[in-house]
């Protein structure tokens, strides 16, 4: 049951004490806000994504997919949601996954300067072979036949790691980003292939690519989710995006 009257609206930023669970103002599904993307009015009175919840205002959340905030466009679902009339880019879903892609390039570029990522097809290769990878990124653009390559190690070691533990250890495989989107996040030319090492801003990359995916993806029909779930490499891959 949602803790607030008006379950298209909250009112205010997320503290700890917010609800973990919000109504979809498109769909009407109570879905976990990670699953969703919350919206908010600027002081000039245009909508605006609050990807980190932390934005003053009340705030209208929907699902976190691109169709649906192009949809929630159309049905210019934001001027009822938030009562009043407001200015709503024609482009908004489009502003939107730019600004998730931003947050996904500069969780990777803190990975980096963390010392927790590797770039290079050799490292890579290296750095499989030593079992230190705790997932992998294939530029979107990349040359399918160094991606297969990596691929391949990634789930001989995957079975190797089974036959001594008894179960898989699965190896998330990012292909989210473009070469240069890598290049511009790791501030060298060239990045095609890449892979994370253990630490927290590995972690945090990780969670907000799985953001960025979902979001190009939840309503595709045509993702392989299933395949994905059986495969020894529990895959975060996506498509090039579609327009509206």
């Amino acid at each position: 049951m949602l803790a607030f009257a008006d379950p298209d609206l909250d009112n205010g930023p997320r503290t700890d004490r917010s609800a973990t669970m919000r109504m979809c103002a498109v769909t009407r599904q109570v879905r976990p806000i990670d699953e969703l993307i919350r919206f908010v009015v600027s002081p000039q009175g245009e909508v605006i994504p609050d990807l980190k919840r932390k934005l003053p205002g009340r705030g209208l959340w929907v699902s976190a997919s691109r169709q649906t905030v192009a949809e929630a466009v159309r049905r210019n679902q934001f001027s009822k949601g938030f009562k009043r009339d407001v200015r709503v880019a024609a482009t908004l879903a489009t502003d939107t996954e730019g600004l998730l892609v931003r947050s996904v390039t500069e969780a990777l570029a803190m990975a980096a300067k963390a010392g927790q990522v590797i770039s290079g097809f050799s490292k890579v290769e290296d750095a499989l072979e030593q079992r230190q990878v705790q997932a992998l990124i294939h530029a979107s653009d990349g040359a399918a036949d160094g991606i297969r390559k990596l691929d391949a190690i990634a789930r001989q070691n995957a079975g190797i790691n089974a036959g001594i533990n008894d179960e898989s250890r699965e190896i998330p495989v990012v292909t989210a980003l473009t070469s240069e989107q890598l290049d511009l996040a790791l501030g060298r030319s060239n990045v095609i292939h890449a892979a994370l090492l253990a630490g927290p801003a590995s972690r945090t990359f990780l969670s907000r690519s799985q953001v960025l995916v979902r979001y190009r993806m939840a309503d595709d029909d045509r993702t392989g989710g299933n395949a994905a779930k059986n495969s020894p490499i529990q895959t975060v891959r996506t498509r090039t995006t579609q327009q509206d």
